[in-house]
């Protein structure tokens, strides 16, 4: 059986954003996934057009970081967003691709509203990006990503000790969902938010 390759991500950001992307691109490849990003994977000599088109081509999955530097400035990532977009278009209906990360509360540009967006800046937010990326690494076929030494995909939904109830009480059930270790304490929790409520579907 061949070898799995890592996901391959694609970090798409503005150039004001670059601090928050970085600590993304190093906890993304901390959990075991192929990261690419300009201040990392663009060489020396390189036309870093070719190359981040490139990169585009071959990626298993794009990260397209918004914050209210990146939607309000005209830029290269406004050109990433429509590559990414038109190379979106290629992929099969219902499957995950292009996911907006939001570094801040920042509304979506117009040509990104048909895709949920996900709030990198709180700790659900991250849950749900670590499971959407271990769902496309299923698909393609790569290699899992791992939290704290333990697959993704292992993130199971626990019910709590059943409680005990009095006569006529309603049944009711609580869920908690289980990651193997705090991912606050990871370096991609960033932002004086981290601890808001995520406004994505929960």
């Amino acid at each position: 059986m061949a070898s799995q390759h890592p996901l391959k991500i694609f970090v798409s950001y503005a150039s004001g954003d670059r601090e928050q992307a970085q600590k993304l691109y190093a906890y993304l490849a901390s959990q075991g996934a192929a990261p690419w990003i300009d201040t990392e994977d663009l060489l020396p000599g390189q036309d870093w057009k070719v190359a981040i088109s490139q990169a585009l081509d071959e990626t298993d999955i794009v990260l397209l970081c918004l914050s209210k530097k990146s939607v309000s400035r005209e830029g290269y990532v406004q050109k990433e967003m429509r590559l990414a977009l038109d190379r979106a278009l290629e992929i099969p209906s219902g499957e995950i691709f292009l996911i907006p990360c939001r570094f801040e509360e920042v509304d979506l540009p117009y040509s990104l509203r048909e895709f949920q967006w996900v709030d990198i800046f709180t700790e659900s937010g991250m849950r749900k990006l670590l499971k959407s990326l271990s769902l496309r690494a299923e698909k393609v076929g790569a290699s899992p990503l791992y939290v704290d030494g333990a697959p993704v995909a292992e993130i199971k939904r626990e019910k709590s000790p059943p409680k005990r109830r009095t006569a006529g009480a309603s049944s009711s059930k609580n869920v908690e969902v289980h990651i193997h270790g705090n991912v606050s304490d990871s370096n991609i929790v960033i932002g004086d938010g981290n601890t808001a409520t995520n406004t994505s579907n929960d």
